[in-house]
């Protein structure tokens, strides 16, 4: 394992304390935790909180900002973070009309996070919840009961963060997550996993010629290993599988995001692009809304997924084009 870190147990602490240096005029962390928190002043609006596991930078840290979340908690690599950390960050976070909590569906983090809505509501705090579980390459996985949330938590985290910004109300903004999150779609592959600090070996190997599809962000088993495609295949496994789930209509509205694992270069990431366009062309989809980038990593994963939103709603293509004050929404 050659990584550039000092000691493996430090990582999300020198991580944290490195990014709010480099970013201090954005974020900044809760004392004594490993949360985030934007530095804009509480304007009385509803606050967003979400996290999970390090080691899918930049989530979801870099999505703290104005615009988007309110606080981020970062447990430890692939592990969730702790009721604790997750009840500091929703006081950090409260500015006085509640809190949305957005959680991707793995069973610590929904357990976790639902014993901190508890603890906070005894500090009477108004606390709702969404549980994200866009990921459609299967049912029940490791360490998860249904879907796994993944890439698409990024569009949920950009959705409803707009609208809290305009100033909707704690049960507007929940009506709308649970819309949004039923229209968002995710499906992955990697060509090489993720190798966990602390661990110092990959969650699982890979011959030189082969990949998987269906992985999840820690390592989790896919649906299929076959040999490697050319990038027009691979976008025709995905999309297939993404037409099968929506059942597309000529003339439907999307957006999509291409997502990179941590590992897969941006040029690799706008050729499989290219080809998803035609793909959706073919299919006679409208594409409104175009994303490509580092989103949602799993580490050092080689790979990439394939997010797709069905904007049902105009609002919804209006808040993903909206402005924020973030690192890495761009």
């Amino acid at each position: 394992m050659k990584k550039i870190i000092n000691q493996p147990q430090d990582v999300v602490s020198e991580m944290l304390d490195g990014l709010t240096y480099a970013y201090g005029d954005l974020i900044e962390k809760v004392p004594d935790f490993e949360i985030v928190q934007r530095k804009s002043p509480k304007s009385g609006k509803v606050a967003l909180v979400s996290g999970g596991g390090s080691g899918h930078e930049p989530a979801h840290a870099g999505f703290v900002g104005e615009g988007m979340l309110s606080a981020a908690v970062c447990g430890a690599v692939f592990t969730s973070p702790t009721p604790d950390q997750i009840f500091e960050a929703i006081k950090a976070a409260d500015e006085g009309a509640g809190v949305l909590l957005i959680i991707k569906n793995y069973s610590g983090d929904v357990m976790n996070f639902e014993m901190a809505r508890e603890m906070a509501e005894m500090e009477e705090i108004k606390v709702q919840q969404i549980i994200v579980d866009d990921d459609i390459a299967v049912e029940n996985s490791l360490y998860t009961q249904g879907r796994r949330g993944v890439a698409g938590t990024v569009l949920v985290h950009k959705i409803l963060g707009a609208a809290a910004h305009q100033g909707i109300s704690l049960d507007e903004i929940k009506d709308l997550a649970d819309k949004v999150v039923k229209n968002i779609k995710t499906i992955g592959l990697a060509l090489s996993a993720a190798t966990v600090p602390e661990v110092g070996k990959p969650g699982f190997i890979l011959d030189d010629n082969e990949i998987e599809y269906g992985v999840g962000i820690h390592s989790e088993p896919g649906y299929r290993r076959e040999k490697m495609k050319t990038s027009y295949e691979l976008a025709t496994e995905l999309v297939g599988k993404l037409k099968e789930e929506f059942k597309f209509a000529a003339g439907e509205k999307y957006g999509i995001l291409v997502n990179g694992m941590g590992a897969t270069p941006l040029m690799e990431q706008f050729i499989f692009m290219n080809d998803v366009a035609k793909l959706l062309t073919e299919e006679k989809i409208e594409v409104l809304f175009k994303k490509v980038g580092n989103y949602m990593t799993s580490i050092d994963m080689a790979g990439l997924s394939l997010t797709m939103i069905k904007l049902e709603d105009d609002q919804w293509l209006k808040n993903l084009n909206e402005d924020v004050k973030t690192i890495s929404w761009g």
